[in-house]
């Protein structure tokens, strides 16, 4: 068959025929299918995925109560927790902390309490 051939020749009777074989061949194809995860699944999903905690940089707190929070709460050393809070003061926010919601989930509400805007993202 010369290149640029049609596959079928032209006419209605043929085009529908082409359409049916098509139909029939891929009513033969099995479907992949994909179960829906259950919810717990999900949830167990969302919990244990790597997730950031941000540091918001604010007009009120002082540099060293930021690097004193984050060596106490985050287990920062002394060097990463003066340029988190540096990046934050320039930047606007830091990423401080990688990890499963539920450990960041702890660190964002001790931030919050000593006064420290922190968000999960």
């Amino acid at each position: 068959m010369p290149f640029g051939t049609p596959i079928f020749e032209p006419g209605v009777k043929n085009i529908l025929f082409f359409i049916k074989k098509c139909l029939f061949l891929a009513n033969k194809i099995p479907l992949m299918t994909r179960e829906k995860p259950q919810a717990s699944d999900e949830l167990d999903e969302l919990l244990t995925e790597s997730r950031l905690l941000v540091l918001f940089n604010d007009d009120h707190n002082t540099f060293d109560h930021v690097i004193d929070s984050l060596i106490e709460v985050c287990e920062h050393d002394a060097h990463q927790a003066e340029q988190c809070a540096l990046v934050a003061h320039f930047k606007g926010k830091c990423g401080v902390k990688n990890g499963p919601f539920e450990e960041l989930k702890i660190l964002h509400e001790e931030l919050g309490r000593r006064d420290l805007t922190v968000e999960i993202q």
